[in-house]
């Protein structure tokens, strides 16, 4: 029996994640549904974003579906953002975001790559400080060993994708201590796995550029976290922008699916949330944590469907119940 650990969050994703929970139910048998919580309403109401008691059953699960978190962009006391937490607390070190053309949403065909980013350091490893008055310093973190980690997922999504090209994004020019130890790491560790001849290199400023020049160019993206956030946000333009942007936070042995639009608050509880995000992030759970290929195929061969036969889909007016009953009926 596979376990799911589900945890709603904040605005949309009490819209999107059950949408999502739907079609994967429909797709396993005997899964079971463990509810819990996180997230800046979980903060307010508890003083914790990500209570002990929602990592335990994270650990129990192995796997588990995040919707949204509502972070502020101001210093709360006490407050530490729930995805990160959660990102850190249970060791998911590398972030997974395909990049894919869909019909009629996508500007562009034949756009089919993949980031892999590292996901528990850099500037997100939360060392911020005042060094004097007006001056706040945030100190980025890049370890020999979570490169390293990041290189041998990468390797191992290289062999399952049969990839063409490994792309390393750094910055080396100018940070060469902090870049420079993630691509010489990265690079030994892909070498050794017998992949060096697929490895190429660019600045992440290039990189940029070309993204938005020939995506269909790129095969294979690793990179830091913060590139990876940014390079991934600016791809996922090609597949038709945010509403269709699924990623998958992946540990040893238990991973978490997230779609990454956000909370939108602005839209939540008006019915108009995308749930295509949330669906497609089920299919990375069931690609890369449970191994089930043949049902993350057929996932997602059925949001292609949807997408085909819906014709020119306005994502600002179709409701989530339309978008979510045209994917079931196309599984």
């Amino acid at each position: 029996m596979r376990k799911l650990c589900v945890i709603p969050g904040d605005g949309i994703g009490q819209e999107v994640v059950p949408v999502a929970v739907e079609v994967l139910e429909k797709l396993l048998a005997n899964l079971q549904i463990v509810e819990a919580e996180a997230g800046w309403g979980c903060f307010q109401l508890h003083g914790v974003s990500v209570p002990e008691s929602t990592l335990a059953t994270m650990r129990e699960c192995g796997a588990g579906l995040f919707g949204a978190v509502s972070s502020p962009s101001y210093q709360v006391t006490g407050y530490r953002s729930a995805i990160l937490t959660l990102r850190q607390r249970l060791a998911l070190n590398v972030n997974l975001r395909p990049v894919r053309s869909w019909p009629v949403v996508s500007p562009k065909t034949a756009v089919d790559l993949l980031i892999l980013r590292e996901n528990s350091e850099g500037l997100y490893s939360g060392r911020e400080h005042w060094e004097a008055e007006g001056v706040a310093i945030a100190e980025r973190v890049i370890s020999a060993a979570a490169s390293e980690r990041l290189a041998m997922r990468a390797a191992e999504v290289a062999r399952a994708r049969q990839a063409s090209r490994i792309t390393l994004v750094h910055k080396a020019n100018v940070l060469p201590l902090t870049c420079g130890l993630f691509r010489d790491r990265c690079r030994a560790v892909l070498e050794a796995a017998g992949l060096g001849a697929l490895v190429d290199e660019r600045l992440v400023d290039v990189a940029a550029l070309q993204l938005v020049e020939r995506p269909e160019d790129f095969d294979l993206i690793v990179t830091s976290n913060l590139f990876g956030d940014i390079l991934s946000d600016l791809a996922c333009h090609w597949s038709g922008g945010l509403g269709l942007a699924p990623s998958l936070n992946w540990g040893e042995g238990i991973a978490l699916a997230e779609p990454v639009h956000g909370s939108a608050p602005d839209i939540a509880g008006t019915g108009r949330a995308n749930p295509l995000a949330a669906i497609l992030s089920v299919a990375l759970l069931l690609r890369h944590r449970w191994g089930e290929e043949s049902a993350a195929q057929r996932l997602e061969a059925a949001v292609e469907a949807f997408l085909r036969d819906a014709g020119r889909v306005d994502f600002g007016t179709q409701t989530t119940v339309t978008i979510a009953s045209g994917v079931l009926a196309a599984l």
